[in-house]
């Protein structure tokens, strides 16, 4: 179905692979939109509990593909960043599901931002992050202005930004940019025991505390204790709760489908 991408999925995991590894999984126009649409197909589909989004090959991602750029007539980086890039970040942030970023290796410039704008990140210890943008004259964009003051304080992040530092794995995971660190050779079984484990728990919670957690970023205490209160009812309603309690009641594992 997708000539830029890899999509499978099995036991409630969906794995999306960037698959163009020749230019390290940059961004060309078809990847970019065949992304989009894998990203409606794993919000669409109630079998995925959860999406592991990787790269093939030695890359993560390592943004626009720039020979694409070049090749384009009459190119506009709005229009790319509203038609082909922004939409992405938004459906991974609205997406009521966990995205875990299988960080391989590195993640470079919207690259960069799309890691940032997963849920929990497993990166190998060869992985590496940089907001590449200053080192050809341009801005972070695709939500990294967003994402990286919120996770590292705005000191550090104008360091990276302007700079264009190479944040390793293990200072990503010292500044908070990342989750787990492990050895090329364990990254897969890291990323499925975590992907398993959020396939078996109560979806429709994460999606909610999801939702509870992009919204702290803007609201006010009193703002957040209304909205706590609305996620609540609503993850009270659920049949994953009753579940809960009846396991809970039974002395037994709780057996949750994601409703």
């Amino acid at each position: 179905m997708y000539t830029c991408l890899l999509y499978d999925v099995q036991n409630g995991i969906a794995t999306i692979t960037l698959n163009r590894p020749e230019v390290f999984n940059a961004f060309n126009n078809p990847q970019s939109y065949e992304l989009q649409d894998a990203l409606q197909r794993v919000t669409e589909d109630a079998s995925v509990r959860v999406v592991v989004l990787t790269g093939a090959g030695r890359a993560f991602c390592s943004g626009q593909d720039l020979k694409a750029t070049q090749d384009e007539a009459n190119f506009s980086f709005a229009e790319t960043l509203h038609k082909r890039y922004n939409p992405i970040i938004r459906a991974m942030c609205n997406l009521p599901k966990p995205i875990i970023g299988r960080l391989n290796g590195v993640a470079a410039g919207a690259g960069c931002s799309l890691a940032l704008a997963c849920d929990v990140l497993v990166a190998s210890s060869e992985a590496s992050l940089i907001e590449v943008f200053i080192n050809i004259g341009l801005v972070p964009d695709s939500g990294s202005s967003y994402f990286l003051p919120r996770l590292v304080g705005t000191l550090k992040a104008f360091e990276l930004c302007t700079l264009g530092s190479k944040v390793t794995a293990e200072e990503a995971l010292r500044l908070g940019l990342v989750n787990q660190v492990v050895a090329p050779a364990e990254l897969d079984a890291a990323v499925a025991t975590l992907a398993a484990r959020y396939a078996s728990a109560p979806t429709k919670s994460i999606g909610l505390i999801k939702l509870m957690l992009n919204k702290a970023g803007t609201a006010t205490l009193d703002e957040m204790l209304d909205y706590e209160a609305d996620c609540q009812q609503a993850a009270g309603e659920s049949a994953d709760y009753r579940e809960g309690v009846a396991a809970f009641t039974e002395k037994r594992k709780p057996t949750f489908r994601g409703e």
